[in-house]
């Protein structure tokens, strides 16, 4: 196996489950966030070369992974997006243990919630530090506990809200 290979092997095996995450959070849709999984580990492949030790690989992948969000969900004006999360979900919903259900309540509203609070919390899920956080949002450590707090607040709200339907 070549050097690049392996090194892009091991990249991917210790990230890709925090991508997923992260696609997930942006479109509520599997079969999306596999789609932008892979179209983002394409391009992690692609530049590994450039990659230059700067910030943490994990923070470069997470970058190029949001951007590829976006890119996604402004090239697909997702209109429609909050009626399909709704359908997957209620739909995965039967499969579900109680705990699971109360996941797939979280994720639909997290898909409520604007993109860059998506991002920042699915980032939150994923136990990522604060200022590596901070680093892929671009705001400071301090406004970035602010803000989490404000999504959470949110996102407590909209639990609420559903959970009483």
């Amino acid at each position: 196996m070549e050097q690049k290979d392996k090194l892009f092997k091991e990249i991917f095996d210790s990230n890709s489950k925090k991508i997923f995450h992260l696609c997930y959070g942006y479109t509520g849709d599997t079969d999306a966030a596999n789609d932008l999984l892979q179209e983002t580990f394409l391009k992690v492949w692609q530049n590994l070369d450039k990659f230059r030790n700067k910030s943490l690989i994990s923070t470069w992948i997470y970058r190029i992974a949001v951007n590829t969000c976006l890119t996604y969900l402004r090239s697909e004006k997702r209109q429609a997006k909050d009626e399909l999360t709704e359908n997957i979900i209620e739909n995965k919903i039967e499969e579900f243990s109680e705990k699971n259900e109360q996941v797939a309540l979280l994720y639909t509203c997290i898909s409520k919630l604007e993109e860059n609070d998506r991002l920042i919390i699915t980032m939150v899920l994923d136990e990522l530090p604060y200022h590596e956080i901070a680093d892929i949002s671009g705001i400071s450590e301090g406004n970035l506990r602010v803000k989490i707090h404000r999504i959470k607040q949110k996102l407590t709200e909209l639990y609420n809200q559903y959970a009483s339907v």
